[in-house]
């Protein structure tokens, strides 16, 4: 998804990139996501003030994952803002804090990059079913969100054990 900078100067009206990508490298690497569906991106780009392209729009995926407390399945559909600003030439010097402007050497940019950049960013880092799942026993593994086990799973801290039966 290449955006030509002459070209988004040179339109009279936004420049539009729909397109759709299979994306199953970026999350290869992690355990609890069982399945991907291709990223698909509907961007606009347009000239703003200063020869500034502003591009955004939605980014729509859908992400099978596991919860990381109770490991049951969980699918989600992520649909993301996408919004970035990019100026041909190079980063000046001395930038303002606030200026989230993206420099590009060349005379195009892969939209895809940040595409798949902000979808990342979007990905939870710790995936649950509910706020208030409990998650799996540690000593049985019984799932605690359908009731106790009986487990014991009071901690107590090695160097105090000697002390457990003091006063019995």
């Amino acid at each position: 998804m290449i955006m030509p900078f002459r070209k988004v100067a040179t339109s009279d009206r936004p420049l539009r990139f729909n397109e759709q990508w299979d994306i199953k490298h970026l999350v290869s690497n992690r355990q609890d996501i069982t399945a991907v569906t291709p990223l698909t991106a509907d961007l606009s780009a347009e000239i703003r003030e200063e020869n500034v392209v502003d591009v955004h729009g939605k980014l729509t995926v859908g992400v099978d994952m596991l919860c990381s407390r109770c490991l049951k399945p969980l699918s989600e559909h992520f649909h993301i803002d996408f919004h970035e600003q990019f100026k041909q030439g190079k980063q000046p010097e001395e930038l303002s804090e606030d200026d989230d402007t993206l420099y590009v050497d060349g005379d195009s940019v892969d939209l895809k990059v940040y595409a798949e950049g902000a979808f990342l960013l979007d990905l939870p880092f710790v995936p649950l079913c509910s706020d208030t799942c409990k998650g799996l026993c540690p000593k049985c593994g019984h799932e605690l969100n359908e009731g106790d086990c009986g487990c014991d799973t009071q901690v107590i801290d090695p160097r105090l054990a000697g002390l457990k039966d003091f006063f019995k």
